[in-house]
């Protein structure tokens, strides 16, 4: 989907966080609302709290107020929304990701689907384990998590979330 009248979800980036969250792109209702996976089925905000990655269920309305908590956000589409299968290839930009990242160096990185790791890497979602991934010279650790998306359901399992909890703790 390409709808130009939809809002975009802004990027909320500063150096140094302990976390950021990267999706593909925004849905359909969290281009909308502009606020990260707004979707009322998507799991992503009950599995922060269930995994103790935040000391309470935010909000969707919320996830600037992350931000003091070393939690960022941003996805590899900031101009499709929809389904992943909706979004034109080309709106992927990966280079843009990689740049921000350099620029703002979050200790952590966490793709929130085995298809936006695919971009990423570049090799095909089968291919990508999920959890924690190998190093990879100088960037952040990564880790790849089961999509939250209510149409993922069939793959939903809390435990890499809880991999990455342990993590950005320690």
């Amino acid at each position: 989907m390409s709808d130009s009248k939809l809002h975009r979800l802004r990027d909320l980036l500063r150096p140094n966080l302990r976390l950021v969250f990267v999706g593909t792109a925004a849905s359909t209702r969290s281009a909308e609302l502009g606020h990260y996976y707004a979707h009322p089925g998507n799991r992503f905000w009950r599995a922060l709290h269930e995994a103790a990655i935040t000391p309470r269920r935010y909000q969707p309305s919320e996830f600037t107020s992350l931000i003091a908590l070393g939690i960022g956000f941003t996805d590899l589409s900031k101009t499709g929304a929809g389904m992943d299968h909706q979004i034109a290839a080309g709106t992927f930009d990966v280079p843009g990701f990689r740049a921000k990242m350099e620029k703002y160096r979050p200790r952590t990185i966490a793709f929130t689907s085995k298809k936006a790791a695919s971009l990423f890497y570049g090799r095909p979602s089968a291919a990508i384990p999920l959890g924690r991934q190998a190093r990879d010279g100088s960037w952040p650790e990564i880790f790849v998590l089961p999509s939250p998306s209510g149409a993922a359901s069939g793959s939903w399992t809390l435990e890499p979330w809880r991999e990455l909890a342990a993590w950005v703790a320690a």
